[in-house]
């Protein structure tokens, strides 16, 4: 599995609009979209800082390692 990306459940266990989220990082909901289902290759420090300070949370709480062993 790799690198599995959790934001849609802290989304929705926070309980926050992803155009919210989208509109104080700074990028598009498409992107956020992209991100929330894991499909990118990549995130910025400064993004994923944004987004857990909007959040309020650590970043073990979005991105989590799976082995594939």
């Amino acid at each position: 599995m790799g690198i599995k990306v959790n934001l849609a459940v802290v989304l929705a266990q926070q309980n926050v609009k992803s155009k919210d989220l989208a509109e104080y990082i700074g990028i598009t909901e498409a992107n956020l979209s992209l991100l929330k289902q894991g499909k990118v290759k990549g995130i910025r420090f400064d993004t994923l800082e944004a987004v857990c300070r909007y959040l309020n949370c650590q970043p073990g709480d979005i991105l989590v390692f799976e082995d594939e062993r």
